[in-house]
């Protein structure tokens, strides 16, 4: 770990990834971030204009400690871990009421890797955790990646295999595992399992290095005892290790921003709010619900609703709807009807929210004002140019919303909402066609 004085020697810094720590002048660790480029990075909180959240950290900076690694992965995971070891107050106060991301090992025959919220450390019997990641984007990419690598499984013991087995991401499958009838194949396939757990494991604490070494080492012995097929697999796990471990992580465009996420998620709503203050008489914006059809043509049509609270996605208020085709034409403005009058029936239980954004233009807002003319804020959101269609007393009226943050945050909605309505749709087309095989 080397130090610097902030800001008069930024340009010292070298142009590798590493993680960056803020101190202030008692010494104490204020702030830890993480660059693909600790120079530029760095920098970029002397130059840029910033909010106020981190205008104020740099005001109370004065050194800055930084420790370089061979990758952004790696800069990820030793970001994850300094924070939850040194727990500094604006990391921290990123996230005020918001509950950060966690990936939970459970203490199991089998162990399953989870991703957790804070608040559920507690309800399930864990023998590691890692973080907090307080951007959960971070915590699920990191374990996409390190899944292709080292296989795991997210359930508990069922009757056969899952599916990921498959494809190669939970293989082998404890499922499959507990039901083959050989002891000797059975323990091999058991400690293949544990081992993939214990070098994910190794990877999270930073210990990347020696598995790397270990996974060489395999291979080597393997090599040397003329098990060619086995040495193989190893030396293309070693390859996949490498490459991922190399790749950086891409969690989105606004990451590269020095601002802190939650100044930049405040700024969307504001600029959000100044457009919707024109239409309806809304004091602000926290919360946004966004809804979404799917359907090939006509067939099994189903509808999402994603929400997003303060600016990011909070997936405890999700919904999935399958439409009633007995009472529907099967159409995107009947569907979307449809989905509205169930949805407003759940103001108390789900929560009410501040905007509604109805993906769809002209015969979607008309069809929602029936709805929820005088009941919530709503606008349409037409695919051309991410163009707002707001229906008026005087009529239609259509804005091209500006490039900026607010139409970074509806973006942000429409593609989640698209993914979200998409997942249940592909699941129920799959489910039919595999009845009629």
């Amino acid at each position: 770990m080397r130090n610097i004085k902030f800001p008069s020697e930024v340009n010292t810094l070298p142009e590798t990834p590493g993680v960056y720590q803020f101190r202030d002048a008692a010494g104490h660790i204020i702030y830890i971030g993480k660059a693909k480029n600790l120079k530029s990075r760095v920098r970029s909180y002397t130059a840029a204009t910033l909010l106020p959240k981190t205008a104020r950290m740099v005001s109370d900076a004065t050194r800055l400690t930084f420790i370089e690694v061979s990758s952004e992965f790696e800069a990820l995971l030793l970001e994850a871990n300094l924070i939850r070891t040194h727990m500094p107050l604006f990391n921290i106060d990123l996230k005020d009421d918001k509950s950060p991301l966690y990936i939970g090992i459970t203490k199991e025959e089998f162990p399953r890797v989870l991703t957790l919220r804070e608040t559920q450390l507690t309800e399930i019997k864990l023998k590691k955790v890692f973080g907090p990641y307080l951007d959960s984007g971070s915590a699920r990419y990191v374990l996409k990646k390190l899944r292709y690598v080292f296989p795991f499984s997210t359930h508990k013991i069922g009757k056969k295999a899952c599916i990921y087995q498959e494809i190669g991401l939970c293989n082998p499958c404890p499922s499959a595992i507990v039901h083959i009838e050989d002891p000797l194949i059975r323990d091999q396939k058991k400690n293949e399992y544990l081992r993939n757990v214990r070098r994910l494991s190794a990877v999270l604490s930073g210990k990347a290095a020696a598995i790397e070494k270990e996974l060489m080492g395999q291979m080597n012995e393997l090599s040397k005892t003329e098990e060619y097929e086995a040495a193989q697999k190893v030396k293309e796990k070693l390859s996949r290790f490498r490459r991922t471990l190399g790749t950086p992580p891409k969690l989105g465009e606004y990451l590269k921003d020095p601002n802190f996420i939650d100044d930049i998620h405040a700024q969307e709503l504001r600029e959000l709010t100044s457009i919707i203050q024109t239409y309806f008489d809304v004091p602000s914006i926290h919360r946004v619900e966004c809804f979404d059809i799917a359907h090939l043509s006509g067939t099994h049509p189903t509808a999402s609703m994603v929400t997003f609270i303060d600016g990011e996605a909070d997936k405890r208020y999700y919904r999935h709807f399958k439409i009633n085709k007995g009472k529907r034409q099967n159409n995107d403005v009947d569907s979307m009807k449809e989905v509205l009058t169930r949805r407003i029936k759940h103001f108390d239980d789900w929560g009410k929210p501040d905007l509604i954004i109805i993906d769809g233009g002209k015969p979607q807002i008309t069809a929602s004002s029936e709805i929820l003319s005088g009941i919530v804020p709503f606008v349409g959101l037409a695919k051309r140019y991410e163009t707002f269609v707001f229906l008026t007393p005087e009529g239609f009226k259509e804005i091209a919303l500006p490039e900026g943050n607010a139409k970074k945050l509806v973006q942000r909605l429409r593609d989640e909402a698209h993914r979200f309505a998409r997942r249940l749709h592909h699941n129920l087309v799959t489910k039919t066609l595999l009845s009629k095989v």
